[in-house]
């Protein structure tokens, strides 16, 4: 009997010193569900910032492979997956709202969005959910139009994959520009391509007043706050609805 629990402990602590955490440094490397939590009250924008600073590596990486800009492969995954908090990124390491579709032969999670409990793409890691977004747009016709873009015109990628049908929400590309700019995500775009950066945040500041939407903001608080009219603040921003993100900013002046 003493022999038997001496085997079990010795057991243990060989297995107990074999276990190992897995880590992402590259898009080939993997990343456990844990390295997408923050710590309890951090900001919005320590977050998103948390965010970029974990995957820009992947994002200029699959850029010179891929040909999308980092930008726009970084902003989508803000957006996409809550800057990694989304039950979706949580759950199913899937960064960009990519659905099962008839070619998918992969795990998969049911999620609702457009309807209930719809079929979404699982992946193992973070790692794969970036690689199988590249390998989405590269793919398929309807995006094909894209990369004839230019690869610093972050603007035009935006309204590209609005018009191409990766998001029904008007607002998609607006909301895509915004996370960009705050942000600085063009640098991104600049280092691949060996181009200076100039700060979207200075120049739209040198343009006029901009500000930037905060959490429980809305588009009356904050034409009171500057005293203009909400329909200003709509044509100056090409708004359809009242609909606002934490982060946009938004032209007052």
């Amino acid at each position: 009997m003493i022999k038997k629990i001496i085997l079990f402990f010795t057991l243990m602590a060989f297995v107990s010193c074999h276990t190992t955490k897995s880590t992402i440094g590259s898009s080939k490397s993997s990343t456990s569900k844990k390295s997408n939590s923050a710590p309890a009250g951090m900001s919005r924008s320590a977050v998103v910032s948390s965010y970029v600073t974990q995957y820009k590596e992947v994002a200029m990486s699959n850029m010179k492979k891929y040909g999308i800009p980092a930008s726009i492969i970084l902003a989508q995954g803000i957006l996409e997956s809550g800057a990694g908090k989304s039950d979706l990124s949580q759950n199913a390491n899937n960064h960009f709202g990519i659905k099962c579709h008839n070619d998918w032969l992969g795990d998969s999670v049911r999620h609702d969005d457009d309807a209930r409990q719809e079929c979404f793409r699982k992946y193992r890691n973070p790692a794969e959910s970036f690689d199988d977004h590249a390998t989405f747009l590269t793919s398929r016709n309807r995006y094909a139009g894209l990369f004839n873009l230019p690869k610093d015109d972050y603007k035009a990628w935006a309204k590209g994959l609005r018009a191409a049908g990766y998001a029904t929400d008007p607002q998609y590309p607006n909301k895509l520009i915004a996370y960009i700019e705050t942000y600085e995500l063009a640098q991104y775009d600049a280092q691949v391509l060996g181009k200076k950066y100039t700060s979207a945040v200075v120049n739209n500041y040198a343009k006029g007043t901009y500000h930037e939407v905060q959490k429980g903001e809305t588009l009356y608080s904050i034409s009171k706050k500057y005293n203009v009219l909400i329909d200003d603040i709509m044509r100056k921003n090409n708004l359809s609805d009242n609909t606002l993100s934490i982060g946009q900013q938004l032209k007052i002046n």
